[in-house]
Order: structure tokens, then sequence, then C-alpha cells
């Protein structure tokens, strides 16, 4: 089968996104699989690979890791040419939230192709906390996305707020599938009338759940090279993300020092709130010691991870499935979580948060420091170490292609 994903970014550039493209093209070449990747080209040094489709592009950053291509008439002809040069392609992958998602519509609606979008973040959330005035982005997405799709297909609605969700319908209603890279995400989809079909077809789908899953072979290096029994001493827990407000980094450090926990505290990771991270620590003295570990390398993160006694996930409403607290279960580490969707996902290793203030994070905290420090901490679900497996994940994923290609 030759599958086409395309991007919104180059997938060699930084996000969690890429770095899921990138793994996935591997373990479906592993399956004897063919795969073709279209996505703006990178505006600095960056491997070159025969995979690779790179379309004409702007930078859209000062830092030129992020690009734009604009979706048209330009752009159609050059993936045309591009693709006309390679195998009959059988199925779109569409792994993208703007330009990329209508230049691989376009595509795949020019040659009769189906296709499988995978929804990868809320857009409504995202665009809330990133952009000034975000109820004018969003009519302003939307109103894009109708001139942009124009050529695939016009999809009926009723008329409705021109929010994230209709923007993920219009999306979805030109899909022969939907994935989602979670169970409480694809229900939110559903909800929302974000399905494949929606645009007119007799019956609707629903939304695949189809997690984004972990290399095998890093997962078996880690589990190989992870400790046997716990290193004595107070109880370790680790943070990980992006320090921006919707991560919740600064509410997180506030109740470690509520909380007055006498334990190791790692964060692991950078960006904006770094200084006023460190400030809050300098001002708050908690008991526990915190470090400021910087961003590291994946498979040092994991070491991190195993030697943990527990993940700490504080982000509430924005994540569409969170990795850490999966990677962190697969190797045996439970979790602090304070958004109840992933911690319903997750199953069991988990001590929930009653809600989102820092009182109730505080107490969380003080319960998993001393069932830690009693030896019995919340017992991981077994069955994610397999069901995370990016091999099991691609066996998935090619069930969802072959429903969306038999049609044909």
């Amino acid at each position: 089968m030759h599958v086409v994903m395309f991007a919104d970014q180059h997938v060699e550039s930084l996000g969690g996104a890429q770095v899921s493209m990138r793994l996935q093209r591997r373990f479906l070449e592993r399956a004897g699989h063919t795969v073709t990747v279209v996505a703006p080209r990178m505006h600095r040094p960056a491997p070159t690979d025969p995979a690779y489709v790179d379309l004409p592009s702007i930078p859209v950053t000062p830092d030129r890791e992020y690009a734009l291509s604009w979706p048209g008439i330009r752009i159609d002809r050059f993936v045309d040419a591009a693709m006309a040069r390679r195998a009959p392609v059988d199925v779109v992958h569409v792994q993208a939230d703007f330009w990329g998602a209508f230049i691989g519509h376009r595509y795949a609606a020019r040659h009769g192709l189906p296709v499988v979008h995978t929804m990868h973040n809320r857009v409504d959330v995202g665009i809330e906390a990133t952009a000034p005035f975000p109820a004018l982005v969003l009519r302003v997405l939307n109103v894009w996305a109708r001139r942009a799709l124009r050529p695939a297909l016009r999809v009926r609605e009723a008329r409705r707020v021109p929010d994230g969700w209709a923007y993920l319908r219009r999306l979805a209603g030109l899909s022969a599938a939907v994935t989602a890279p979670s169970a409480h995400f694809a229900r939110r989809l559903e909800a929302h009338g974000a399905m494949p079909g929606a645009s007119g077809a007799a019956e609707t789908a629903g939304v695949d759940v189809v997690w984004n899953g972990i290399d095998d072979d890093i997962l078996d290096a880690a589990l190989a090279a992870g400790p046997v029994e716990r290193r004595p001493g107070r109880p370790r827990f680790v943070w990980i993300g992006r320090m921006s407000p919707e991560k919740r980094l600064l509410p997180f450090l506030e109740a470690v020092a509520e909380s007055g926990i006498d334990a190791e505290v790692e964060v692991i990771g950078g960006g904006a709130q770094l200084r006023a991270a460190r400030r809050l620590v300098e001002r708050t003295r908690p008991v526990a010691s915190i470090r400021f570990a910087g961003r590291m390398p994946y498979a040092r993160t994991l070491a991190r991870l195993a030697e943990a006694d527990a993940v700490v996930q504080t982000s509430i409403g924005f994540e569409t499935q969170g990795m850490t607290v999966f990677e962190a279960a697969s190797l045996g580490t439970p979790a602090v979580v304070s958004d109840p969707d992933i911690a319903a996902e997750l199953g069991g290793g988990v001590w929930s948060v009653a809600d989102a203030t820092v009182p109730a994070l505080a107490e969380t905290l003080r319960r998993a420091a001393a069932d830690i420090a009693e030896g019995s901490p919340v017992a991981v679900d077994p069955s994610i170490e397999g069901r995370f497996r990016q091999s099991s994940r691609t066996a998935a994923m090619v069930e969802v292609y072959a429903r969306a290609v038999a049609p044909r």
C-alpha cells in the first residue's frame, strides 16, 4: 500500500506530531508499505530523504523552524508533478490542521483518493491559548477553509457558530475515516459531529481511536536499562513539558510549595515561563527540592521517567492524548493526573486530582508522596506497555486504511 501523508510542518521540524509521523512512517515501511510525506520546505538545514516532497513555502517564525505553504493552484500543480513520478497512491493520510490539511484534501479530491484524517489537536483550545482575539481567528479560519476546500467538496452544514468544531466538522466531512489519538477526544469529536461522512453520506461512521505510540526498540532499551528495584530515598516526581500557560507548570510549582511534601521534583523541558518558574520557587521556598533540568534527548527523558516514582501531568482540556503519562505507564511509572479525561484513558496507575485548583493538586501530591513513602503506590495497568507500542498502533492504522480503501 502506498500511503501519502500531508502535514502542516516538515516532519524534521520540532513538535510531537512530527515525531509521531516519523515513527509511523518507519513502522509502516517496516511492515512493507510505501510512505510519502508532503509538507512545507524547511528554511534551515534539514535531512534530505527520497520519501519527502518539500513544498514551496515561506518561514513563519523568527527561528525559521516552521513554514507555511499556501493552498492553491500553484501548490496543487507542484504536488501533482511530484507525485506523478512516484508509485500509484492508495490512500491519503492527512495529519494536519491548517494549510497541510487543505492541500491534502484538495489532492485527494483531484485524484479520487480516500482520505484518513487524524485529528491531532483541539483547534478551539489551541487557538484560545495562543492567539489574541480567538473568536475572530476561528471565524477567519472557517472562511479560509470554505474557500480553500471548494475544489474538494462543499460540506453541507446547518448555520452554526463558525467555531473550532465547525472547522473540524468540515475536514471530517471530506474524509473516509477519522482517527483520534484518545478515546476522550474521539467521543468529543463525535459529540460535535466531526465524523467521516458528515458531508451528507447516508451513514456516518464513528471516529477510530488510534493512540500515538512509542518506538518498540526505544521502549525495549529503556525497559532493559531501567531500575530493577526502587532506589532508596525521598519520593521522586518528574514534570515534563513545554513551559507555557496551557501546561500549567506554575500552578504545579505552587502546589508543591503548598503541599509541604518532602520530595525530589525534577522539571524537564523549556519555554517562556522558565524565568517565572524559577522566581516562584525562590519566593515560595518549598520543602521539596526542585531541579530545572532543561530539555533532554528522548532516550534520557525516558530513563528519567523510569527512575521516577511518579510523573505529574497538569494541563486540563488541552491534550488530545497526553503522551508523557502513557510513556511513563509503559515503563511502569504511575502518574498524578489533573485532566479527568486522561486519567480515565489510562485506566489505572493514577492519582487523580479532584479539580483545577492549586489546593486540590497539593492534596493529591501529599497523597501520592505518602503512598510512595509507604511502598504502596498505585499500580499501573500492565496492558498499556503492549497497547502503546508503535507496532500495534501501526497495525491498527493499517486496518483503518484498508477499510477506507475498500469501497474503491
